[in-house]
C-alpha cells in the first residue's frame, strides 16, 4: 500500500533528516512510529502525505507518488495533523462542508465516534477545549473510512479517559483494507494498540517488526543474576536488572515498548544485531 524508496529529505542541505530511507507497509497493520524529538517522525508523516517533498526518492501509496497530490490518492488518505486548527463551526456543519470529499465517509459513524468521545455535535467547535478539538478531528478522520489513516501525536491534550477510548476506537476500524501509521513521543500510548513497531533514529528505520515477531526474537524482564544470557539492553532498577535478552530458550513474555525504545535509540548494537535480518533499513 505505502512504499518508500531511497527517500533523501532536509530542510539544511548540510544535516539531512533521511538518507536513503527504505520502508513498506501494508494494508490490515496498525503502524506504531517512535522516534526522539527532532528525529523526523512528523517529516516522514508529511512525505508519505505529500505534503513534504523529498530532495530525491519516491513515496508511493498504491503505485502513486503522494506528491502529486492526485485526487484519486487524497481521497483515500486522511492525514491528523499534530497540532488542530477548528474553523467556527459546529461539527455537524463542518460534516456537511467536507464530507463530500471522501467517497466512503459514513455519516453514522461520525455521529458514533462523537458520542463515544463525548463531543457535541452542536457545539462551535471554537468554543471546545483543545481536547475536545482534537476528538472531533479524530473522530471525523476514522469516519472517513480512508484506506490511509495517518496520525500524528493524537494523544497530546487527551485525558486518560479520552486515551482509553481512542485506543479502543482505533482498534474497532481497523480492516484488511486499512493502513493506520500513528506517530507518538509518548510511548505507552501505543502500548497494546499496534501490531508493528517502527523506530525511526539516525536518518533511517531502524525496528520494523511485528510485536510477534519481537517477542519471539526478544525477551523482557527483571533478573538479579544476568550470568550466562545474551544480555541486549540493561536498566538499573531497584529490583534488579530491567533488560532485554536474547529470547534463545522460546519463552513467551509481555513486550515493553518504552524500553525497547530506548534500547534502540542508544545505539545497542547487540539488539539491532539480533533483529537486523529482518529489520535494518540502510
Amino acid at each position: 500500500m505505502i512504499q518508500i524508496n531511497n527517500l533523501n529529505f532536509s530542510y539544511n542541505s548540510k544535516k539531512p533528516l533521511f538518507k536513503n530511507l527504505n520502508l513498506s507497509l501494508k494494508a490490515g497493520h496498525i503502524y506504531g512510529l517512535l522516534g526522539k524529538n527532532g528525529a523526523g517522525k512528523s517529516t516522514l508523516l508529511k512525505n508519505i502525505a505529500g505534503l513534504a517533498f523529498p530532495q530525491s526518492g519516491k513515496c508511493l501509496i498504491n503505485g502513486t507518488e503522494s506528491s502529486k497530490r492526485l485526487v484519486s490518492t487524497l481521497q483515500n488518505l486522511y492525514f491528523i495533523a499534530e497540532e488542530v486548527y477548528v474553523p467556527a463551526l459546529t461539527p455537524g456543519q463542518f460534516l456537511e462542508r467536507t464530507a463530500g470529499f471522501y467517497p466512503a465517509f459514513s455519516i453514522t459513524d461520525f455521529y458514533s465516534y462523537l458520542k463515544i468521545l463525548d463531543i457535541d455535535p452542536d457545539l462551535l467547535m471554537t468554543k471546545m477545549s483543545y481536547g475536545q478539538q482534537k476528538k472531533m478531528i479524530i473522530a471525523f478522520g476514522l469516519a472517513t473510512n480512508t484506506g490511509v489513516l495517518i496520525l500524528d501525536e493524537p494523544t497530546n491534550g487527551l485525558d486518560i479517559p479520552s486515551k482509553v477510548q481512542f485506543r479502543k476506537l482505533i482498534a474497532s476500524v481497523l480492516n484488511e483494507e486499512r493502513c493506520i501509521i500513528i506517530s507518538t513521543h509518548q510511548v505507552r500510548d501505543l502500548d497494546s494498540l499496534i501490531d508493528t513497531v517502527l523506530i525511526l533514529d539516525d536518518h533511517r528505520i531502524v525496528i520494523e517488526n511485528s510485536i510477534d515477531e519481537l517477542t519471539e526474537k526478544l525477551f523482557f524482564g527483571v533478573f538479579k543474576d544476568l550470568t550466562g544470557m545474551n544480555v541486549l539492553y540493561e536498566e538499573d532498577t531497584l529490583m534488579g536488572k530491567y533488560a532485554i535478552i536474547e529470547n534463545t530458550a522460546g519463552k513467551y513474555g509481555k513486550m515493553d515498548l518504552e524500553l525497547l525504545f530506548n534500547a534502540a535509540t542508544t545505539n545497542s548494537s547487540k539488539l539491532l544485531n539480533v533483529l537486523k535480518p529482518a529489520t535494518l533499513h540502510e
